[in-house]
Order: C-alpha cells, then structure tokens, then sequence
C-alpha cells in the first residue's frame, strides 16, 4: 500500500471519528463502511492496493481482533445478568447451533452438486458462529433489554470457540488429509472445549484480583490497567493454544472471570473497547473489502446467492426459535435474537485457517459462498440494527421480566 492509499485511509478515519455520534443511530455501520472502502481501493475498483488471501498477516490481525472482542465484550458483562440469561445462550447453543449446522450441510448439498458431505459441514461449521464485532451496535444499545443484549453477547462470545474444532475435523475429512481415528477427533474436540475455557478462567480470575490488588494500594496508573487486561487476554489465549485447548473460549471465558475477579465495573476495558478495539475492528473489516470480495467475485454464482441468503435466514432463525421454544418469549423477542447473528470476523478467520493449512477441491466455491455471506451480513445486520433496536426496546418496554 502507498502512502497516498494510507493517506486517505487515516483522513477516512477521522472522518469516521468526527461524525461518529451521527452515524451512531443512522443505518450506516462502521464495518460496513470500511468493508465499502477496503473495496474501493482494491483491484477491482481503484486498484491503489493488492493484499494475496494467503497474506499471514492478514490472519494475524484477525485473530487478535476476534481475541480482544471476546475478551473485552466479555469482561464489561455483569456477571449476574450474565447468570440470569444463562439459559438464553445455553439454549441457542446447545440447540440451536448444531441444528444450524445440520441445515446448512442439507442446503450446500442440495445447491452445490458435487459436493461431498464434508465439504458441505465445512462450509455450514464456518458459517454457523456468529460475530461478536458486528453485533456491537445491538449489544451495547442500552435500550434493550440487559438479558437479551447479554444473551446475544455471550452467543457470539462462545459459538466461535465451539466451532472451531469441527472447522478443523471436517477440513481434515473434506482435504483426505487425516488418518486418525475417531478417538483421537474425540480427545482433540474435548480438550478444546473443555481446556481452554479452564485456561481462560484460571488466567483471568488471577488477573483480575492482581490488578484489583494493585489498583487498591494505589500501585498501578489508570492507562497501565488497559495494559494489564490486554495481558491477560493474549495470556488466556496462548495458555489455551499451548494446553491444547480453545484460544477463543479461552478469551471470552477468561473476560468473563477477569470482570469477576476485579469486583467492579472495568471503565479502563470500556474505553479500550471503544478506541483501539474499535479499530482494530474496522481495519480488519477495510482489509476483508481489500482482499476477501476481489478474490472470491469472479467466483459468485447464483446458487452461491441462495446459500447466502439461506444462511442468513432459514439456517439462523429457525434454529433460534426451536432452541428458545417453551421460555414463553415473545414472537418479536424470538425473531430478534434469530436475526442478529451476523457473520463476519469468526467466518473469515476460519476461512483463513483453513485455507492456509488444507487443499481443497472446492476452494473457490467454499471463498465465494464465506465472503458472499459476510458481505451480506454487514450490508444487510448493519443497515437493520439501529432501526430495528428502536423498534424492539419500544415493543418490549412494559414487557415484565425482559428489561432485567
């Protein structure tokens, strides 16, 4: 990239910045507008810049984007709100994402001939977590209600980590590169559940009493605190990768025990989360419109279209709502938590994974019908967000038990 490109990105921030409170309730959304941009000066528009997908780098930034997210949505949580929506997100994942998954491989089969069954549980498990990033203009609206926002927070937060293993077991069936038995898949699946959210806790628990302790006896300055919690939450991520567990359940449960241990609300991780997370966010998005959509467009089919608009409906939404069955929730609460599940940074990191580590037949199809998805997703979560926010907070306002 030039200078002259990087000039005119940085002026496109401050641009961003300065009319920030504006965009703030339109249908206009920071991803979606750095997507716009990352497009705009790649090849297929202006050309001033070419990133190749194999690009590391790329991988890199993306991975400690979706780190901090999880670690920082996480550790702002209240805890007992966090306990009194538990059985929202318990639901939606235990049910409704592997229902999710079965749908999306039944619909890839059926509009890609040729596919062989793992292929097509590749694609659904990449396409099944949902975004924590593009999901924050919904979580941090303070006029819905604590448990749903919490809910769909701690969705987002948790689907990643449990994807991930199943991304890499069908890359493996679907690439024929895997000779080990299905105790071995076993094994691996469960230490990813299980190991790297008892990394996360034991890392995060510890960290957040640390940096109470030290804040208490007047140790440590307010900008080293955002040190601190960065610390812990790469920290929780490689002890998880290190043990053989999962680096993103790592990240979002140690937040969630960091919040605990410090015993206070985190103002230091609030300001992180809405400057340097916040940009971290939107590069990663300007460099997905630079390299993910001029890669994957000469490849764009009509049936590619269809699986991306199933994906984003069906594949989200009647999971949702026969995992929630029985709560006695409302059909527009219902509709609500189906809808925002966008896909996005968790989608493109997997992508990236498995792209970079297996060759596969169906390559370009599976980068088509991922970067299809997600530019779909930001396009169409962001546009609906802000208006379907105000619309769901006044419908539900007299609503007993939801504003709690």
């Amino acid at each position: 990239m030039s200078y002259r490109t990087g000039t005119l990105v940085a002026l496109l921030f401050l641009a961003f910045a300065l009319g920030s409170r504006k965009l703030s309730g339109s249908i206009l959304t920071g991803p979606m507008l750095f997507a716009a941009v990352g497009f705009a000066i790649g090849p297929q528009v202006l050309d001033w810049v070419e990133i190749p997908i194999s690009n590391h780098v790329i991988h890199a930034l993306a991975e400690v984007t979706l780190v901090i997210v999880l670690f920082t949505d996480a550790a702002s949580t209240d805890f007992k709100v966090f306990r009194r929506s538990g059985n929202l997100p318990i639901r939606m994942l235990l049910v409704g994402m592997p229902l999710a998954m079965v749908l999306g491989t039944l619909a890839a089969l059926g509009l890609f001939p040729g596919w062989t069954l793992w292929e097509a549980a590749l694609l659904a498990a990449i396409l099944t977590p949902t975004d924590a990033a593009l999901g924050q203009s919904v979580i941090e609206n303070e006029t819905i209600p604590d448990r749903i926002r919490t809910a769909i927070g701690s969705e987002s937060g948790l689907n990643d980590g449990l994807a991930l293993p199943l991304v890499v077991l069908f890359a493996a069936l679907a690439s024929g590169q895997t000779e080990s038995g299905a105790t071995y898949w076993l094994e691996f699946v469960g230490s990813q559940i299980v190991l790297g959210p008892l990394a996360g806790i034991a890392i995060g628990y510890a960290g957040g009493r640390l940096v109470a302790l030290a804040d208490d006896r007047g140790w440590m300055t307010e900008w080293a605190e955002g040190i601190a919690a960065m610390a812990v939450a790469l920290g929780a991520f490689m002890l998880a990768e290190a043990v053989g567990g999962n680096g993103f359940l790592a990240a979002f449960a140690g937040g969630l025990a960091f919040g605990k241990g410090l015993g206070r609300k985190c103002r230091f991780l609030y300001e992180f989360q809405q400057t340097e997370a916040h940009m971290l966010v939107l590069i990663t998005f300007t460099l997905v419109g630079a390299m993910l959509l001029p890669a994957a467009m000469q490849h764009f089919t009509f049936n590619c279209f269809l699986f991306a608009v199933f994906a984003l409906t069906v594949m989200r939404m009647l999971p949702i709502a026969l995992s929630l069955a029985g709560l006695k929730l409302g059909l527009h609460t219902i509709a609500f938590l189906g809808w925002f599940g966008p896909r996005g940074l968790a989608s493109v990191l997997f992508l990236l994974i498995v792209m970079q580590s297996t060759d596969l037949v169906r390559e370009s199809e599976l980068l088509a019908a991922v970067a299809l998805t997600v530019t779909l997703s930001i396009i169409l979560h962001g546009i609906t967000a802000a208006p379907w926010a105000r619309i769901y907070s006044r419908t539900v306002a007299g609503t007993t038990g939801l504003r709690n």
